[in-house]
């Protein structure tokens, strides 16, 4: 069961090392500008493999449950699927349902364990195999992989990094689990935090927070949902930014630094490397005040 991009190295492990008798994803969505309805990545990929897929719309349904009997599942896998699965359904398998998670659970429960991870400051983060239960994510885990984050890392890149990981931990595990050579330990009592599903509205920068929050704002949300803030009317992206230190306390003040646009925060000023202006395409910060006079009020260099 899966999804996103995020889902697609579990789903490619899976079917070169095992039997897989369906997937399940979500329904086709309409995308683009179009607004033509589109596969998800997880059921364009199975069907190039050949798959059996099946896409409901909640799991929760006489008719959802009848085709999931009928595939006779010994074990489902569980990753970035989007759905809540009900009681039924994790009682269905023999072995259960296991989750690829993409934190070091207890860590970071939830809808988006990556962004939370890099937003905070995380200086590491990893993968977990957990045996699904009734809770969010608080079931018993098979086993953990850590990895340090690198500086300026974005979401996009720690998605793919945990990705590729997850796979990998879950192909080492299995044959010990479904042996019973290994058994799923609970997790901690203690340090648990929760990452709420995100919603495009938290993109808002605001500029009363500091320049280093930001800028792990603008890392953690890229590529989706993105960061942005109002100019002018209009919805101002912030792609690509950099911290320049300063002891100016500008919030919202619009800025230049080194030929660059900047913003004013309540600590420190946000240099915007890459930017695009709603209705135009991204392009450098430079070139972006080239062609937007109006950026300075007044119409004044600022040097810090």
């Amino acid at each position: 069961m899966g999804s996103p991009d995020f889902a697609l190295p579990s789903l490619e492990a899976l079917y070169a090392e095992t039997d897989l008798v369906g997937v399940v994803t979500q329904p086709d969505r309409p995308a683009g500008r179009g607004r033509a309805s589109l596969p998800c990545p997880v059921k364009a990929r199975a069907d190039e493999l050949g798959l059996p897929t099946y896409q409901p719309r909640s799991l929760k349904t006489l008719d959802a449950m009848g085709q999931l009997i009928a595939w006779k599942p010994e074990l489902i896998v569980v990753t970035a699927f989007g759905q809540i699965l009900p009681q039924e359904l994790l009682d269905l398998p023999a072995f259960g349902c296991l989750n690829v998670h993409a934190s070091l659970l207890p860590r970071w429960r939830g809808a988006s364990p990556i962004q939370a991870a890099l937003f905070t400051g995380d200086e590491k983060t990893g993968v977990s195999i957990m045996r699904m239960d009734a809770g969010l994510d608080t079931g018993p885990v098979l086993a953990k992989r850590e990895v340090p984050i690198r500086p300026g890392t974005t979401g996009d890149e720690l998605s793919s990094q945990l990705a590729h990981l997850g796979a990998q931990v879950l192909l080492e595990v299995l044959p010990a689990y479904l042996s019973g050579e290994l058994q799923p330990q609970p997790q901690p009592s203690t340090g648990a935090s929760y990452a709420p599903k995100i919603k495009k509205t938290d993109g808002l920068m605001d500029f009363d927070q500091g320049a280093e929050v930001l800028l792990r704002l603008v890392q953690a949300f890229h590529p989706w949902p993105g960061t942005y803030f109002d100019l002018d009317g209009k919805k101002l992206k912030v792609l690509e930014a950099h911290v320049h230190d300063s002891f100016i306390r500008e919030p919202g003040n619009r800025l230049i630094v080194n030929g660059q646009p900047a913003m004013g925060t309540g600590q420190g000023i946000l240099v915007l490397d890459q930017v695009q202006l709603e209705g135009r395409r991204p392009m450098p910060g430079e070139v972006f005040l080239n062609g937007y006079p109006a950026w300075l009020k007044p119409p004044a260099p600022v040097n810090p």
